[in-house]
């Protein structure tokens, strides 16, 4: 596997700050007429289902593509360590040597310039809205609504419609309802 430009992260739910991510990456190849290809990371592509990873690593994949339409992208999926300082070291197994990584998040940076990578810090857009948690907690609260277009309405705000539109038609939300820490299901 040749160097890359990497993308990494869970992608639970595949959303907006996601997709702003990548097509900063893409634009950063495109400007800097760099002939790499852009390779996109799964992150904890083993983990177990929760409400924190309610998608399993296929399904984020299947988000992704949708997005990325005819795009050219390679996408590999790389299983957690639970080990930070040879987190690089491990991820490399799956997406290559050393090329260069494009990240919003300083701790991701500094693991992999450690480890002799170029790296490239973007700014967070729209953080506020745009954190996973807080878009799977109100893709939580509409997992009973049965009104299909007030879900895709609310959705919509923060995660890509064609990545709504599947969500809805693969009956990927529902089971967040019963996703949680004791007590009742939402709804």
């Amino acid at each position: 596997m040749k160097p890359a430009l990497i993308v990494l992260g869970r992608f639970q739910p595949f959303h907006n700050g996601h997709a702003a991510l990548i097509n900063e990456a893409m634009s950063y190849l495109e400007d800097n007429g760099l002939d790499l290809p852009l390779r996109i990371c799964i992150g904890s592509s083993t983990i177990e289902p929760s409400l924190n990873n309610p998608w399993d690593v296929e399904e984020r994949e299947k988000m992704i593509r949708v997005w990325l339409g005819h795009v050219d992208a390679e996408i590999v999926h790389v299983p957690d360590l639970g080990d930070p300082p040879n987190y690089v070291r491990h991820a490399e197994k799956f997406h290559g040597p050393a090329g260069i990584i494009f990240t919003t998040d300083n701790g991701t940076a500094d693991l992999y310039a450690a480890a002799g990578w170029n790296t490239i810090t973007s700014d967070l857009v729209n953080r506020n809205d745009w954190q996973g948690w807080r878009v799977r907690a109100t893709i939580q609260m509409m997992s009973t609504i049965s009104d299909i277009q007030g879900v895709r309405t609310v959705l919509n705000q923060n995660i890509p419609e064609v990545v709504v539109d599947w969500l809805i038609e693969n009956d990927a939300i529902k089971r967040l309802a019963f996703m949680g820490m004791g007590g009742e299901p939402v709804g």
